[in-house]
């Protein structure tokens, strides 16, 4: 049975879009690799990679070829696996770490869209399309449009635990299994404070679905924005909104074991806890999940809290341009316009700078705070975060049934 032009558009357009998303997640975990080296080395007050450029040239690209050189070590160094290990377990760990913040990233609506028509439409007559097949031109900015999206993101987030336990249990050795097990620990406890999270937000929106909570935001302002508007009982729930970001954003750290929550891997007391006994490309790929996590984390971050691929501007999120802004008058052909066909691509673009406003921010707090001990941990995720974030959800539920 052959598919129909229609059909072949929305195939292409599905294979394209998950190509450029999981290559631009690729792109940014080396480059927030090269980033974090930069940042903490201004906060040291030191130079950090300044060298490394084109081979054989004298070119250096302020050090910016140290992604390049990283890699170049990872695929040339030895793959050493000790005898004692359980071969089967220990090869797989690495993939399953880096595989859960990939696949997150296939729900999340990276852009407003793309209405590619009209210049459908003007090939068409060259190519034979018909009208089903222009229509299927505008495109939507997302790979997966689920109605469940957000439980698809916890389901697939909660699957990176088990390459780390893997890991500590196949090394069959001490200190990775000790870091198997802070891990799993850790990621349970801050998995229940993340999830009661998001409740408020889907008692607000009423949507699972990651694309209309960006659209309820468009139409309200972010929810992680304190806003004035509504009444006592609108700064209220504006204010529990904004909590709610605040324990998701703080969950995220540990979920993504950076500090100070890297107690799986802390160096000064388990060695290098579960990937101890790795090395090479095998070491590469725990180094790198775990920079691909922090992406896809901010990445929900995002879209979940601060609008998506929105700004707050009216003109911006899809209605018609203004006749003036700030007072000036616009120029005939942008007045009351319509979004543009390239609007897709500038939104995407905003979407893609605040992902690196987050990575900044995973970056600093790194280097600024120190690192909890492990009683400090549990304590602060089982006596603090999971009882406030339950009474947020009775407080959110509350505001709402009051607010009518």
């Amino acid at each position: 049975m052959f598919f129909s032009g229609a059909e072949y558009v929305f195939l292409l357009s599905s294979l394209v879009k998950a190509a450029v998303v999981a290559g631009m997640v690729l792109i940014l975990v080396p480059g927030s690799v090269t980033a974090e080296r930069r940042i903490s080395a201004w906060i040291q007050d030191r130079l950090g990679p300044n060298r490394v450029g084109i081979p054989f040239t004298r070119i250096r690209l302020f050090g910016l070829g140290q992604a390049l050189a990283d890699a170049a070590k990872f695929l040339l160094k030895e793959q050493f696996v000790p005898a004692a290990v359980n071969k089967f377990y220990f090869n797989l760990a690495p993939i399953l770490a880096m595989v859960p913040a990939l696949v997150t990233v296939a729900v999340i609506p990276f852009s407003s869209g793309f209405d590619l028509r009209p210049i459908a439409g003007w090939m068409a007559p060259h190519l034979g399309w018909d009208q089903a097949t222009v229509e299927a031109f505008q495109i939507t900015g997302v790979i997966a449009n689920l109605d469940m999206g957000l439980l698809f993101v916890f389901a697939v987030i909660s699957l990176s635990v088990y390459g780390i336990v893997l890991a500590g249990w196949a090394s069959n050795s001490k200190y990775p299994f000790l870091g198997g097990i802070r891990s799993s620990a850790q990621i349970i406890s801050y998995e229940i404070a993340m999830g009661a999270a998001v409740v408020p937000v889907f008692l607000v929106t009423g949507h699972l679905n990651l694309g209309k909570i960006v659209d309820y935001q468009v139409q309200h302002g972010w929810l992680a924005w304190p806003s004035l508007a509504g009444g006592i009982w609108g700064m209220l729930l504006s204010g529990c909104l904004a909590f709610s970001f605040l324990v998701f954003l703080i969950a995220s750290f540990a979920e993504t074991n950076r500090l100070p929550f890297d107690l799986p891997e802390a160096e000064t007391e388990l060695v290098g806890g579960y990937h101890t006994e790795y090395s090479g490309m095998r070491f590469a790929l725990f180094f790198l999940g775990e920079y691909a996590a922090m992406v896809s984390a901010s990445a929900v971050m995002v879209t979940v809290f601060l609008g998506g691929w929105s700004l707050p501007l009216p003109w911006f999120n899809g209605r018609p341009m203004p006749e003036a802004v700030f007072g000036l008058a616009l120029p005939e052909f942008l007045a009351n316009q319509t979004v543009p066909w390239w609007f897709g691509f500038v939104s995407a673009g905003v979407f893609l700078a605040k992902i690196l406003f987050f990575i900044a921010l995973f970056i600093v707090i790194r280097w600024t705070l120190p690192r909890f001990k492990y009683d400090q941990l549990m304590s602060l995720g089982w006596k603090v975060f999971i009882p406030l974030a339950f009474a947020n959800i009775f407080l959110v539920a509350a505001l709402l049934l009051l607010k009518g």
